[in-house]
Parts: C-alpha cells; structure tokens; sequence
C-alpha cells in the first residue's frame, strides 16, 4: 500500500508540472500559446512595461454589491447570429472609442463610462453624443471602492443613476468638462509615451470643469434614469446589448489574456492576476467558436487594435457573471 501511495503521488506530481508555469510578458509563453492549437494567437503587447504596471490595469474588485436584476423575456426579440454596435448604430462615435487608462486601476470606471456614453447616444436616436467623463466617476465616487487602487462596476451605475456625472475625454482632448489626467503610457519601447510602471495616486475630486469649458459642472451633469444587473444568461445579455447598447462586463484576468493578438480568447496557461472591467458591444462566431466582442481600455496597440473576442456562453472566466448596465435619463 505504502508502495501504491508513492506512485499515486510521483502520478501527481508529474501531471502538476507537466503545465509550465510561464510568464505573462514572456516570449515562451507567445510560443506556448500558438502550438497549443487553442482559438486566438497570442503575441507581446507590453515590451517595455513593468510587472507593477501590469497588476495594476486590473482594477476590478470582483463579487462586489449587486444591483437588482431586470429579467426580461427573449421570445419577442430575434437575436441575429452576429452583431457590432458600431454598425449597428454609425451615427454614435463613442461606440468606436478606444480608451487609455494609464497606470491606474481605473478599468471599472472606463468600462462603466463608455457604455454610458453609448448608451446615452443610442437611447436618444443620436440626438445626444458625449464623452462621459472617467475621470469624474474615478475621483468623485466614494462609495465605489478605492479609485486608482480598484472599484465596483455596479457601484459606478447606481452613482450615475444617484449623482449623475459630468463629460469629459480622453487625456489632453480637451473634451468636455473633466477630461482624463492620467497620462497614456508606451507600451513599446519607441514612442512618444512616458514608461508603463507603477501605479499613481487616485487624482483629486474637482467639481468644477476645467477653464474655458461653458457650462458649469452640475448643468453639465448627465444622469441614469435606472441601473440594474444583467442575468447571467447569454440570450438575456444578448437581447440587452441588442435592445440597449453595450454593457459592461467584470471578470477574472490570467497572465496569458496580456498577450492576446487575434482570435477568441480562452484561458490557457499562467496565472491570477486580478479582476478587469470591459465594454461588450456585440458577438458573434469564428470558426465556429461564440464570442463576445469588447472593447478594452489599454489603447488601441493592446490586442487587435484594442478589441478582443472571448468565449461566449460558457461564463469563461466569469465574463458572464458580473455584467451591469443602465438607462439613461434623457
């Protein structure tokens, strides 16, 4: 027996090690991940970024408070087999946007502003296309975590439904009221961009709008009329997404998803690196394989010009668990 318990164990130990444990930012995990004959092709995103930086992009705290769901029923919508919201709606440029949040953990507060900002185009026919600021959500709401150092989504929706949040673009745009202060750093080693490393400090919260800017900063204020969370149940997501605009997704970031390049994502190799927040826009299938299209927040030289696919219906890394979204008061 004692014989038997050995080799059940040498057993073991050889199928723990036979996985290598490689690094996110490595080239052999790049080589691991396209022989592994797996549905995405993985390549170097981040050169010229420190680790620090890296944990830091995941700013999601995960399994947060929960807003109330809205069932809806699905048998009066006829979901297409593919879909893009830049499509879908071309007169709402917010749709396309690629975001930097720079060396903040500020992924919960983009992915919450970028679906509003669509949204509130959306729901308004295109009457109404703003910016809503990042930087207003990241600084001012207290009760949604920690800023820079990580936050609720679904806190984010209900301080919109609550407070309300004022416009403001991307870093020196000079768009809207509060524009983004965080700098964009270089991910590659020859740019313009100051070095990816290390995480900042959580900026001011500033109520006013910046010089020049004509309204002031409560009549610049855009407000949800409702905030909710959406089931996890992908035709319900899908119909929301198709019915309202993109939502935003929380779920759980290994080392490998850095170096996405193209494909459907799907969790091979490395380890928890921490919750992200996203923009899911649409879905559809390639090669056979569902997925969601979402826009990420790392700038557009991240992933496939900032976008990535992930495996769809099957909550792959909890993308389907913690999704949130809103109505626009407009």
């Amino acid at each position: 027996m004692p014989r038997l318990g050995l080799l059940c164990f040498l057993a073991l130990l050889s199928i723990t090690y036979a996985k290598p444990r490689l690094s996110g930012l490595s080239q052999d995990a790049v080589n691991y991940i396209n022989k592994a004959n797996t549905t995405w092709t993985a390549g170097i995103n981040f050169p010229n970024a420190d680790y620090s930086y890296i944990k830091t992009l995941c700013g999601t705290l995960l399994k947060g408070p929960k807003l109330p769901e809205l069932p809806k029923s699905t048998e009066d919508i006829k979901l297409p087999e593919n879909f893009d919201a830049r499509t879908q709606w071309p007169k709402c440029p917010t749709i396309s946007q690629i975001r930097d949040q720079g060396s903040c953990g500020s992924c919960w507060a983009f992915g919450a502003v970028e679906a509003m900002s669509d949204r509130i185009c959306i729901l308004s026919a295109g009457k109404v296309s703003v910016e809503v600021s990042a930087e207003d959500l990241l600084t001012c709401c207290e009760d949604c975590g920690m800023g820079c150092f990580g936050g609720y989504p679904s806190s984010a929706w209900d301080y919109w439904a609550k407070t309300g949040l004022v416009t403001g673009g991307l870093y020196q745009s000079n768009v809207g009221c509060r524009p983004y202060t965080i700098a964009p750093c270089e991910h590659h080693v020859n740019g313009s961009r100051p070095p990816c490393s290390g995480e900042q400090d959580t900026p001011k919260c500033d109520k006013q709008c910046v010089s020049g800017y004509t309204l002031s900063y409560p009549k610049d204020k855009h407000f949800g009329k409702t905030a909710y969370g959406i089931p996890s149940n992908e035709q319900q997501i899908m119909a929301e997404i198709y019915k309202n605009g993109p939502v935003e997704a929380a779920f759980t970031v290994y080392e490998d998803f850095l170096l996405y390049k193209t494909g459907v994502y799907q969790h091979v190799t490395g380890s928890v690196l921490g919750g992200h927040a996203v923009k899911i826009l649409g879905w559809g299938k390639e090669n056979g394989t569902p997925y969601w299209l979402v826009a990420n927040s790392w700038n557009t030289d991240w992933g496939d010009k900032g976008y990535f696919k992930i495996l769809r219906g099957k909550d792959h890394c909890g993308i389907e668990s913690e999704m949130v979204a809103g109505i626009p008061l407009i």
